[in-house]
């Protein structure tokens, strides 16, 4: 907002300048960005923060801290690159404002819901990279003017300047990305269907073993996969990555279920003996609408058909992968997903929490499951089952949906 009458533009500089002083030192990450996020708030009068960081590819904007307003955050959102106020401050490359705001610049729905009516934002550098945005945003119109631009910029040029530091702090930062880019960047088109799907670090760990990931094979079938790697730390990233990678080349072999995740937990059993993941495989036919998956481990699919409840899918649990158990022959599961369906997979840490019994979590996701497109599906599953009540553990949501989205 602009400067009040007892306030100087060069005092507010002095005070954005400070955002990141020494005194900051002891927190972790989040909380660090959470901190210099608010003290840029109080300096510029705003009515929400918040930093997005650009994935390794440079395709899509994570929004990973925030104030004010951090559904966003909460729920895992990502942007693609060149859409939306984000995209346009990365596009020209330094501070912008836009004072009246327009649906195509709030892609996000958090931001339209809460009535962001203004936005200033610039890109955060960091060692001549660019890393990120740093957007700022207020609820009446003309909210900004240059000197709050500038004022942004250098609140920018701080924040990004942690990422500079050689220290753990920001080594959680860089893991944090890295855990973001072994999911799919953009999911494949799939004829009559939408997908959508998030992904949300837990609140009581750093990076972790969740992973989802959608891919077509040369059938035109495609590929739908949710897994859980046990443990966290950098370790079960690294076979997460081994993990999603082998389970691809194996869906090549051949196309039942089972039989890609036996020969899955083979390689685990000989070459991780010390790993362990709980694995769901489906297989979605475009042409029949049919689906066949397999559950190692894993939590059976929810779907919702028209006209009744969403209801978990009946289906055989087999063992996890890595588990020295009897070879028996792992079984898959056929169904069909009729018109205006939608199936949701998703890993444990959505649906369990601390002192409470998983049918709770359970009911709650059947209740959050509608006949409606993809993406808003998720946005239900998600405000219901993890903004309300934040999950200790790592969050991993997959929705497949029949159901057309509005034009």
């Amino acid at each position: 907002m602009r400067a009040s009458s007892d306030s100087s533009a060069e005092e507010r500089l002095r005070r954005i300048e400070l955002v990141t002083d020494t005194s900051l030192a002891h927190l972790d990450v989040d909380d660090l960005l959470r901190e210099i996020l608010a003290r840029v708030r109080d300096v510029l009068g705003v009515d929400m923060a918040t930093v997005l960081l650009l994935d390794p590819d440079g395709e899509e904007l994570i929004a990973t801290a925030a104030v004010g307003i951090d559904d966003d955050v909460k729920q895992g959102v990502r942007m693609p690159v060149g859409h939306g106020f984000a995209g346009a401050v990365l596009s020209c490359g330094q501070a912008r404002v836009f004072n009246r705001v327009t649906d195509a610049l709030l892609i996000s729905r958090a931001l339209r819901d809460n009535g962001i009516r203004s936005l200033a934002g610039a890109p955060m550098v960091a060692g001549g990279e660019t890393i990120g945005v740093l957007c700022v945003g207020a609820t009446r119109e003309d909210g900004f003017d240059d000197q709050d631009a500038q004022l942004v910029r250098v609140a920018a040029d701080r924040i990004a300047s942690v990422s500079q530091v050689g220290s753990s702090r920001a080594e959680r930062i860089a893991a944090t990305v890295l855990q973001h880019s072994l999911l799919p960047g953009k999911l494949p088109a799939i004829p009559g269907a939408t997908m959508d799907g998030r992904y949300v670090g837990g609140a009581d760990h750093g990076i972790g073993g969740d992973w989802y990931d959608v891919f077509r094979l040369p059938s035109g079938r495609i590929g739908i996969v949710v897994g859980d790697v046990v443990g966290h730390g950098l370790s079960a990233a690294v076979v997460m990555g081994r993990l999603r990678s082998a389970l691809r080349a194996y869906a090549l072999d051949g196309e039942d279920p089972a039989r890609v995740l036996h020969k899955l937990d083979r390689k685990v059993t000989h070459f991780e003996p010390d790993a362990m993941a709980s694995v769901s495989y489906a297989l979605y036919d475009p042409e029949t609408a049919g689906l066949r998956f397999s559950l190692a481990g894993h939590l059976a699919p929810v779907m919702a058909q028209p006209g009744g409840r969403a209801d978990v899918v009946e289906a055989p649990v087999d063992p996890p992968v890595g588990v020295e158990v009897s070879r028996r022959e792992r079984r898959s599961t056929a169904i069909e997903v009729p018109p205006e369906s939608v199936v949701c997979f998703y890993t444990d840490g959505l649906v369990e929490r601390r002192e409470q019994p998983i049918d709770i979590g359970l009911k709650a996701l059947r209740e959050a499951v509608t006949c409606a497109p993809a993406d808003e599906v998720c946005a239900s599953v998600m405000n219901r089952l993890v903004s309300s009540a934040p999950a200790g553990d790592d969050v991993t949501l997959l929705v497949l949906s029949r159901v057309a989205p509005a034009s």
